[in-house]
């Protein structure tokens, strides 16, 4: 399935409008972001990791008074992004070879990280780190279990990969960051498997 998932960034170019009408405004996330705030200060400094068109996520931290830096791999959503917010930071980068040069109060990848490949998220970790400051807090949606998963979009299809729970708590234990809170499959929250840490 690999083939798969290096079609992503192709997707999400080709579908930038289609994704982000699809998104809107509400974030049922909600209850969710507000927690990853409180572990953060105000104003915050934000990574907004696979940021698509800036909606739902990073407008709710914008709202806030937070400072929010948005990065996706697809030029046409952060074209969007920056259309819609464009006081805010937005930059063009493939999320595994992000190198920024700087860390940050939060960082989230919310319905993003979980495209790459099981060896593309594992390089991640240290790339978490890497833009960590003291403290910061980490948030990231995966799978339930390890495996591969393939949905669609537009018709074409959307590859999905995660890798097993307890691999993900050492990854993070390994980069320093401790598990805050891990719900599987939250029926709140849409079905989403949420990770919530904080760097040591």
């Amino acid at each position: 399935m690999s083939s798969e998932a290096e079609r992503i960034v192709g997707l999400y170019q080709r579908h930038a409008r289609a994704w982000a009408e699809t998104r809107g405004v509400d974030a049922n996330e909600a209850p969710w972001l507000d927690r990853f705030l409180a572990l953060l200060p105000e104003p915050a400094s934000i990574l907004d990791i696979g940021c698509g068109g800036a909606e739902p996520i990073a407008r709710h931290f914008l709202l806030r008074g937070h400072n929010v830096t948005g990065v996706d791999s697809s030029p046409p959503l952060i074209d969007i992004a920056r259309q819609r917010y464009p006081a805010s930071r937005w930059v063009v980068s493939d999320m595994r070879t992000l190198a920024l040069g700087e860390t940050f109060d939060g960082l989230i990848a919310w319905d993003s990280f979980f495209h790459l490949t099981p060896d593309d998220q594992r390089a991640m970790f240290p790339l978490f780190r890497a833009h960590a400051a003291a403290k910061a807090a980490l948030m990231f949606t995966s799978g339930p279990a390890c495996g591969e998963a393939i949905g669609t979009f537009e018709g074409e299809p959307l590859y999905h990969a995660s890798l097993d729970p307890a691999e993900y708590r050492a990854r993070l234990d390994a980069n320093g960051f401790d598990v805050v809170a891990h719900v599987m499959e939250d029926a709140s929250c849409g079905g989403h498997t949420i990770w919530l840490a904080q760097a040591r």
